[in-house]
């Protein structure tokens, strides 16, 4: 995979005491009720998530992703090895698979697999074929992602022995239905497109009734991006032909266009013609929106809180400008907001 020759200007020290270890629902909060920082270039407020009506104008547009989370998370053997969880991510076009191996407690990408392993899961029979796509990983030593021929029946596998797609820090685990938004209706994504989560019915009907439009995007993400300086992977989008004319619309009437997520920019930028229109489109997308290509359409962000290097706050310094985000994680560390996918949440508004 591609690394990224360009750093965020964001900087922090990372919060790990302060990752939130529940869905809020099992903390005594609603999904909504998680705080909300809002910062733009006058400032920063704190608030919570179901007060973000009161944070947008009528005439904006909130951009969400209808992806729904796949239970993609196996306990496997890689021969030779021994235990380790496996991550079933995208499908290719070819029928294969891109997979990332874990240590049995999923806190450390295993890198010293290599070519022609093979890791057996509940029957499967998960041959490593290649690096995915290429040298996934700008560590020195191993390869964190790996294109993979399975032989044997995947989806009854996932159904029966599946669950969500973890990394260790949570309590315990969770049953799938909690790694979904309201707006999930189409599956395919390896991990939750989080910045969604904290939506209601209820949230949704006030944004409406004040004048907030939402429209959908599709996005199914991968894994994640684990280590620092490594580029988001290639993943399936589509952009339908209503959307891209909804958005066309609120930017021509002067409302602007905020992105619930990094999967959302994505996909919108993804669609985004020479003329600076959106167009419907669909497909693999290597897009990377970074500062030195920022966005040409998304005007704001709705995202939880990324780790010091990670991929993504590129994207979010290139939405935000880099003054904003930096105030924003400032006072997010300062205040003690919670991280990762369960986590509290942010309005950036540059």
């Amino acid at each position: 995979m591609t690394v990224l020759t360009e750093r965020s200007r964001i900087r922090f020290a990372a919060p790990e005491s302060t990752t939130a270890p529940a869905p809020p629902e099992y903390r005594g909060l609603t999904r909504d009720g998680v705080r909300l920082l809002v910062a733009d270039r006058d400032g920063v407020v704190h608030s919570r998530f179901a007060e973000l009506a009161e944070h947008l104008r009528p005439g904006d547009m909130l951009v969400i992703n209808n992806s729904a989370t796949v239970a993609g998370q196996l306990d496997a053997e890689l021969l030779g090895h021994g235990t380790v969880v496996i991550h079933l991510a995208n499908r290719l076009d070819d029928g294969s698979r891109v997979v990332e191996i874990r240590t049995a407690d999923a806190r450390r990408a295993v890198l010293d697999a290599k070519q022609g392993d093979i890791v057996r899961a509940h029957g499967l029979i998960i041959t490593l074929t290649a690096p995915y796509p290429r040298r996934s990983s700008p560590v020195r030593d191993g390869n964190r992602l790996w294109r993979a021929v399975v032989d044997g029946p995947v989806h009854d596998v996932l159904e029966r022995h599946g669950r969500p797609i973890s990394y260790g820090y949570l309590d315990r685990s969770y049953p799938l239905a909690t790694y979904q938004s309201v707006f999930a209706i189409r599956p395919g994504s390896a991990e939750m497109p989080s910045a969604g989560r904290p939506f209601t019915t209820e949230l949704v009907t006030r944004l409406v009734a004040r004048g907030v439009s939402i429209v959908p995007i599709t996005l199914h993400t991968g894994v994640s991006s684990q280590e620092a300086g490594e580029a988001p992977q290639p993943e399936r989008y589509e952009v339908g032909a209503g959307t891209a004319h909804l958005v066309n619309a609120t930017k021509a009437a002067g409302g602007r266009v905020v992105a619930v997520g990094t999967t959302a920019t994505r996909a919108l930028e993804s669609a985004v013609d020479d003329h600076g229109s959106v167009t419907a489109s669909a497909g693999w997308t290597e897009r990377v929106v970074t500062p030195a290509d920022p966005p040409r359409v998304v005007d704001g962000l709705i995202t939880g809180w990324h780790d010091p290097g990670a991929s993504h706050l590129l994207l979010v310094e290139a939405v935000a400008g880099a003054t904003v985000a930096q105030r924003a994680y400032d006072a997010a560390v300062s205040d003690g907001y919670l991280w990762h996918e369960f986590g509290d949440s942010a309005l950036l508004l540059p």
